[in-house]
């Protein structure tokens, strides 16, 4: 079953949502995201970016950027701009992006049940990064960036989710990327009964982006436990921040790779070996059109790139994903790049940017461009109910979740 909690959340007051809530940390670069927050002393980046603050010259990672984290929260609730939630409440948080609309319900999600793999996970984590989410949870207090979770669609929630969406939101803005986001407080005890009733007939669910941010919440729950003596496992630590949506409303963007030269290669020695495992053709656009095709863009070209039959396992679940079939017939093999996490060689894009950013890239500071067909959710649902890790960098979720549209804090 999944064990869903209701939560007092810290969130804007109606007038200041659309001026608090932000783009989620790791979609920006530190530069991007001063830019960003120049003109705007309240935005949420100061709260999950806080580095912001800071001369750049100064570590990211240093305690005195997640103090400076806790200290502009306090400020945005001090000064009346967030307000919190007197009793439990679950949100419903809608997303709108062109035609593509997704309802999430927002709650706290089990530690124990990450634990346990009953909320199920498709990639590996790093270290550092989980080391920079859980020291930012435990000086801030709270669980500051939700984590997107997936689940396959109920009726019986859907009915539910509906029922409440027809009732007036606490907010309705489009933020300056035109992206929709309307938002509702769940705050009767019966449908806060129905909703959590409705989640224990869901068997699992999935970890669809945050895998850094639940690891971390799972590692600061863990510290808490170990410092509480009365642990009861109800504790607001043993859930984290999340939003899950039913998987028939995903929306993933194709993740693309560029890299800075060809292994010494010459463009001729380098398509000569490519075609070993690709039928090559020249075309006019990047962008793939089905399964197990890729665009190249070489040399002021794009070429379509099509998997020839039995270069690669059609039936295992990852083997068999296109990130991995050009990872293991010709990112290894012919351009020297082992480890995509690791190689500085390697760098990624994410489909919102268009085949007009690969283009740019290549007239820059790489040689070749690669664009992959996304990733379908069954893609992702099957390799995790494997037990297994998706290739690095191949999901790319749009709409992205707004940070500072609510907050779990660790003591409510």
């Amino acid at each position: 079953m999944a064990k869903i909690k209701p939560f007092r959340g810290l969130r804007p007051k109606p007038e200041f949502a659309s001026k608090i809530a932000s783009k989620p940390y790791d979609v920006l670069s530190s530069d991007e995201a001063r830019k960003l927050v120049k003109d705007n002393p309240d935005s949420f980046l100061r709260v999950v970016k806080a580095e912001v603050d800071f001369d750049p010259s100064v570590d990211t990672h240093s305690t005195e950027v997640y103090e400076k984290s806790s200290e502009n929260l306090k400020r945005l609730s001090s000064e009346g701009l967030m307000i919190q939630d007197d009793a439990p409440c679950f949100y419903i948080y809608q997303q709108r992006m062109g035609d593509h609309v997704q309802t999430g319900v927002v709650a706290g999600a089990s530690v124990d049940e990450y634990k346990n793999d009953l909320i199920k996970k498709h990639e590996l984590t790093r270290p550092d990064k989980e080391d920079d989410r859980a020291k930012h949870i435990e000086i801030l207090g709270a669980n500051a960036g939700p984590v997107f979770l997936t689940y396959n669609a109920s009726d019986e929630v859907n009915s539910i989710v509906d029922g409440i969406t027809k009732n007036k939101p606490v907010y309705n803005f489009t933020a300056d990327d035109d992206i929709g986001h309307t938002f509702w407080v769940v705050n009767d005890n019966a449908s806060i009964e129905t909703l959590s009733n409705a989640f224990k007939n869901i068997p699992c669910m999935y970890v669809a982006d945050g895998h850094h941010r639940s690891a971390a919440a799972s590692r600061v729950c863990d510290i808490r436990k170990k410092a509480n003596p009365n642990h009861t496992g109800e504790e607001p630590y043993n859930y984290f921040l999340t939003v899950i949506f039913p998987d028939d409303q995903m929306q993933i963007l194709d993740y693309n790779r560029v890299v800075k030269d060809l292994n010494n290669l010459s463009e001729s020695d380098f398509l000569e070996k490519t075609a070993k495992c690709f039928e090559i053709e020249e075309t006019n656009h990047g962008k793939p059109t089905a399964k197990g095709t890729f665009g190249m863009y070489l040399g002021g070209k794009w070429y379509k790139l099509t998997a020839k039959d039995g270069t690669y396992p059609a039936n295992d679940p990852v083997e068999s994903i296109d990130a991995a079939i050009l990872q293991s017939n010709l990112l290894k093999p012919i351009l020297g790049i082992d480890d995509p996490r690791t190689n500085s060689r390697i760098d990624f894009i994410g489909g919102i940017r268009g085949m007009k950013e690969l283009e740019r890239r290549c007239s820059e500071d790489a040689v070749v461009a690669f664009a992959i067909h996304p990733v379908s959710i069954s893609e992702l649902l099957a390799v995790a109910d494997a037990g297994k890790v998706m290739p690095p960098k191949c999901t790319w979720f749009e709409p992205k979740l707004r940070s500072g549209m609510v907050v779990k804090m660790m003591d409510e």
